[in-house]
């Protein structure tokens, strides 16, 4: 959402005019919502609000249980209950269910059209991946250009195991995707791996036509001064994280690196969505006392906690394709410059850029004794000097300015 709305931010100055359609927040329903970010929306910008046709709502309802995160990150292992819920969203909500969304949203773009009004682009992000549907109806209808951004893999979305589906139903989904692959003027991934992962779904398909828009940080969004702490070492992670990102390993060596340096306040702090078996492997470790759990914040605030920390913990899931995830919040991290802990693959998308800025190190799920070691190196650096922070360098290329004039390029064509 936020790439969305920065883009919506920096276009109106580089001369390009966005329509945004998107829907009512009254008739749709989310796991979270944050108000804060429509102060960057721009006064001119005509926003058209929708209605839509979607089941969570009533899901919230019958099951008195929250809506799912993204790749269910809320749920923990799921009850009986929630595999029947997930099937059923797997196999008769195709591709999503958000799809209900879709037909509001035509209806809005053909009165538009019968108005007179003409549009140079049509712009379709996701997921929801059904809202690519959107883009290939209006291609077929109307011959608009169409840039398709796919924010994450489609069919090898690291949660769709969860989803049950069958054999008819995957056979669908993938058919919708290789539609929008094929029909879009332009396909837009956030990273290399993802683009490569893509443009592997069909022979036929034009690599030129496949182009990389990585997510960014908002330079406005970083005015205030760093602030470490000077009573603590304080390691942060701000973000939904569950189970799957597999730190279970760097918690039990955080756990022996305070035993190793009892003198050292070794602290971390976990700022957003934490499920349930992170808190238990959090008590496991005997971590509780040395941890701070904030619930979900406005991004504003979250940029805050990022700027008032020593270091920063960045965690990629283990889970097949991972060499292209790329968190969103890698780049906000590296505007802190602060020293980033990365769990994940070494090789991956998010440790190239780890190492090009000499922002941090990525470690391996399951590497404790390099773990150990930079840990103990961490500590040491922090008893010299409290401020850990990296030399200021120039990060201006992941500017959303900077990445939204590359899309003004692709939009113009």
């Amino acid at each position: 959402m936020q790439r969305c709305l920065k883009w919506v931010k920096h276009l109106p100055a580089l001369g390009v005019e966005p329509t945004v359609i998107t829907v009512d927040p009254a008739q749709a329903a989310y796991p979270v919502l944050d108000n804060s970010l429509a102060a960057d929306v721009p006064p001119g910008v005509r926003v058209i609000r929708t209605g839509t046709t979607e089941p969570f709502g009533a899901y919230q309802k019958l099951t008195n249980r929250p809506i799912p995160h993204g790749g269910f990150a809320n749920e923990g292992r799921p009850s009986l209950a929630q595999r029947a819920a997930r099937f059923v969203r797997g196999n008769l909500f195709l591709p999503d269910p958000r799809r209900g969304w879709n037909r509001h949203v035509l209806r809005a773009v053909e009165q538009l059209l019968a108005a007179g009004e003409q549009f140079d682009a049509v712009l379709t992000s996701s997921p929801p991946h059904s809202t690519q549907l959107i883009g290939l109806q209006l291609k077929r209808r109307y011959g608009l250009r169409w840039l398709a951004d796919l924010r994450d893999p489609w069919t090898d979305i690291y949660y769709t195991q969860a989803l049950l589906r069958t054999a008819a139903a995957r056979w669908l989904d993938a058919r919708y995707e290789r539609q929008v692959l094929a029909a879009a003027d332009a396909v837009i991934t956030t990273s290399s791996d993802t683009r490569r992962l893509l443009l592997g779904k069909a022979a036929e398909l034009p690599s030129g036509k496949f182009v990389v828009l990585p997510n960014g940080y908002d330079e406005a969004d970083f005015g205030a001064p760093s602030a470490p702490p000077a009573e603590q070492l304080l390691i942060t992670y701000v973000g939904t994280i569950t189970g799957q990102y597999h730190i279970e390993p760097f918690l039990r060596e955080v756990a022996a690196c305070i035993r190793r340096h009892p003198a050292v306040p070794l602290r971390l702090r976990f700022v957003g969505r934490v499920a349930r078996e992170i808190e238990q492997q959090l008590a496991a470790a005997g971590l509780l006392p040395h941890t701070d759990i904030v619930p979900f914040v406005p991004h504003d605030e979250s940029i805050g906690y990022l700027l008032s920390t020593t270091a920063l913990l960045l965690a990629i899931p283990d889970v097949p394709h991972n060499f292209g995830i790329l968190p969103g919040k890698i780049f906000e991290y590296l505007a802190t410059n602060k020293p980033i802990i990365c769990i994940g693959p070494v090789g991956s998308d998010a440790d190239h850029i780890l190492e090009e800025n000499q922002a941090g190190r990525t470690l391996p799920y399951d590497a404790t004794a390099a773990m150990a070691e930079h840990l103990d190196q961490l500590v040491g650096a922090w008893q010299q000097n409290p401020n850990l922070d990296l030399p200021a360098v120039s990060h201006a290329r992941y500017s959303r300015r900077a990445l939204t004039e590359r899309l003004v390029a692709l939009i113009r064509g």
